[in-house]
């Protein structure tokens, strides 16, 4: 079977979909390529955002101290529930568009304009006027002695689906995804313990925060475990055994589940990019320009795909862009992109934007900074109402023009909050303006009315 269209989207991600369907609604001859019907509507829905921050909210109001299986295991199943159904909406949003399709398949380039789809009902070639590349990236297994051959070592990605609460989880990684899956199963009510290698969790941020996340996940139960290098994982009948080097010597810890959390990596390695001449760099991802053009300019990449921040929002971004190239004016490019904020869901959440004061400190630049315990703001009653008094936040500015560089929220509600800061950071507002602004109350961004009163040189 062939086809011809004028825009095949490699991979069912935010940015490729939603290009998609906006071309399609537009006339386009679409082809949307997806190699698995569990990945309909792409990572964040099915193995990614959604999932995980089902399971957090429904850990959020257990008691603890105790495990909570049960309430796991029904956690796990309305959590699918919530996925199948996206997915369902998801792959009907596209097969719904009277030109264009979805093709179950794994595809790979026979040239710059051509696609082999491997297909149930066998070999689908397509060729296409545009190629969008967005088939995003996948956990990392390093190749740690005994790791790949653990029967009970998982990713993030199909641990997500196991019915079983462990009784004791060793989490490898105490970076984002790694502490927001400590912080969950902990929460249920396993024994988590974290081995992080280097000095800190959480390393890009400041001491401060990071310091203030790690007194939050041992007052929970979380056992975190630094300057931890792991040396080997083995199986026995009753446990595996994860063995690791630090300062002090060896070491090892017991784990019914383990779970790397030490990256993540492009997926490229099937695509057969040579046979189109497409780049990548040095990790696998597809090279683009500003306006995500691969060397190809014709074939686009949107996405973890495409080196970039590993965010569902900034796909969406990319899909933007690239439409802009296809049917806009071409002007719209990643340089635009400014004061991009993140979220770790942890209980609180923090939301970080912008530069930490470490960053502005290497920058060489002129700054004051506010730092305020969340417990010791006493007129932000927010946090307490909902009892969520922890964490601590952080707002670095620009000495001479009182702009915001950047901002550190460890804080009931500051997935939201953050938002705010990264809107005032793209516009211009100052740090005084935001402080003198009136806000709802009882509310978590009415804290800027304090925290920025506190501002201090540095």
């Amino acid at each position: 079977m062939s086809e011809q269209v004028d825009l095949a989207v490699i991979g069912f991600g935010k940015g490729g979909k939603t290009l998609a369907a906006a071309l399609g609604r537009k006339g386009w001859r679409v082809t949307l390529v997806e190699q698995s019907p569990q990945m309909y509507g792409g990572t964040c829905i099915n193995i990614g955002c959604v999932p995980t921050k089902s399971l957090v909210y429904r850990s959020e109001h257990l008691s603890a101290g105790t495990a909570h299986p049960d309430e796991y295991r029904r956690a796990v199943t309305a959590t699918g529930e919530l996925t199948a159904g996206l997915r369902a909406v998801n792959y009907t949003m596209i097969d719904s568009i009277d030109t264009a399709e979805v093709l179950t398949g794994a595809a790979r380039f026979v040239d710059a304009h051509t696609l082999s789809v491997s297909t149930a009902d066998g070999e689908v070639t397509v060729f296409a006027k545009w190629i969008v590349i967005g088939t995003g990236s996948r956990p990392t297994l390093p190749d740690i002695p005994g790791l790949a051959a653990s029967t009970r070592v998982h990713t993030s990605t199909d641990l997500l689906t196991e019915e079983h609460l462990p009784r004791r989880l060793v989490v490898l990684g105490g970076g984002y995804v790694g502490i927001e899956f400590a912080a969950m199963y902990a929460a249920y009510g396993s024994e988590v313990t974290v081995l992080e290698r280097h000095a800190q969790v959480l390393g890009r941020e400041d001491d401060d925060i990071a310091e203030s996340a790690r007194t939050i996940l041992q007052d929970k139960g979380v056992r975190i475990i630094t300057d931890a290098r792991v040396t080997g994982v083995s199986d026995s009948t009753e446990a595996t055994t994860v063995s690791y080097d630090t300062g002090g010597g060896a070491h090892t810890v017991e784990a019914d589940t383990v779970l790397v959390a030490l990256g993540r990596e492009p997926v490229t390695a099937d695509l057969n990019l040579a046979a189109a001449q497409v780049r990548t760099t040095a990790s696998g991802a597809v090279s683009v320009d500003e306006y995500l053009r691969s060397s190809q300019p014709h074939i686009f990449a949107m996405g973890d795909v495409n080196g970039g921040p590993q965010f569902t929002y900034v796909s969406l971004d990319d899909y933007r862009i690239v439409l802009d190239q296809l049917v806009g004016t071409g002007a719209r490019s990643t340089t635009d992109r400014n004061a991009v904020p993140y979220n770790l869901f942890m209980t609180p959440p923090l939301g970080r934007v912008g530069l930490t004061e470490r960053e502005a400190v290497a920058a060489g630049l002129h700054i004051k900074v506010a730092t305020m315990r969340v417990a010791d703001m006493a007129t932000v009653p927010r946090a307490r109402i909902v009892g969520e008094p922890d964490g601590l936040m952080k707002v670095v500015v620009d000495a001479d023009t009182d702009l915001i560089l950047g901002a550190a929220l460890l804080c009931y509600d500051a997935h939201e909050v953050i938002n705010t800061v990264a809107l005032a950071m793209r516009h211009d507002i100052t740090a005084t303006a935001l402080r003198d602004s009136i806000y709802t109350h009882p509310s978590m961004t009415e804290a800027f009315n304090q925290l920025l009163g506190g501002l201090t040189v540095r």
